[in-house]
């Protein structure tokens, strides 16, 4: 069995385009023909990857270990979905860490103290390279959103406090559908042992 790890491999390209090229946007839909490796009497098949700069999502938990959630709609989905905190790397060379502390004060009025990276993800590797980096933030204090003013969806976004343990059960519940907050809630939920959360003795 190979080892349980992921590997780099890359396999020929003989050719590229672009069907999609962003429009003024960051995201790009790529159209490669793909070589198998070794084969090369095989005709090249083809294969769509979006080109995604990545993204930063925030789990903030305050003293009582309650995550700063945000509800928003999300026309891909035609749903209003309980969300993180979360911004696109959209700026070239951009610590995912300074996104995610911009990110916390533009969407959600606050700023933290201590951060913590968590382990960073593919969000759908058979489509897409974007790789999602989750943060925990805590020691959290209110300083409003500054000039900051939200449009489209995020002018109806909702925030509220949803207690760790609720949004653990409602992940695995399946209540909650957001693959980001879920790999963040569990992610987080694996590192804080009942005796390490603040709650803990309230």
């Amino acid at each position: 069995m190979p080892e349980v790890a992921d590997v780099d491999e890359s396999w020929p390209v003989v050719g590229r385009s672009y069907p999609y090229d962003g429009d003024g946007w960051v995201v790009k839909l790529r159209a490669d023909q793909v070589q198998r490796p070794g084969h090369p009497e095989e005709a090249p098949f083809k294969r769509l990857a979006v080109e995604h700069p990545g993204a930063a999502i925030v789990l903030a938990l305050d003293d009582q270990d309650r995550a700063l959630c945000l509800w928003q709609y999300r026309h891909a989905v035609g749903k209003r979905l309980v969300q993180l905190p979360a911004g696109l790397l959209d700026v070239a060379g951009e610590d995912p860490l300074d996104v995610a502390k911009r990110e916390l004060v533009e969407e959600a009025g606050y700023e933290a103290a201590e951060w913590t990276r968590l382990p960073a993800m593919y969000s759908s590797p058979g489509i897409s390279q974007e790789t999602a980096h989750y943060f925990l933030a805590r020691g959290l204090t209110e300083v409003g959103r500054g000039d900051f003013e939200p449009v489209h969806e995020e002018a109806e976004m909702e925030l509220g406090w949803v207690p760790l343990a609720e949004l653990q059960e409602a992940v695995t519940a399946g209540q909650l559908t957001d693959a980001h907050l879920a790999v963040a809630v569990l992610l987080a939920g694996s590192r804080l042992a009942p005796s390490q959360r603040r709650g803990a003795d309230h």
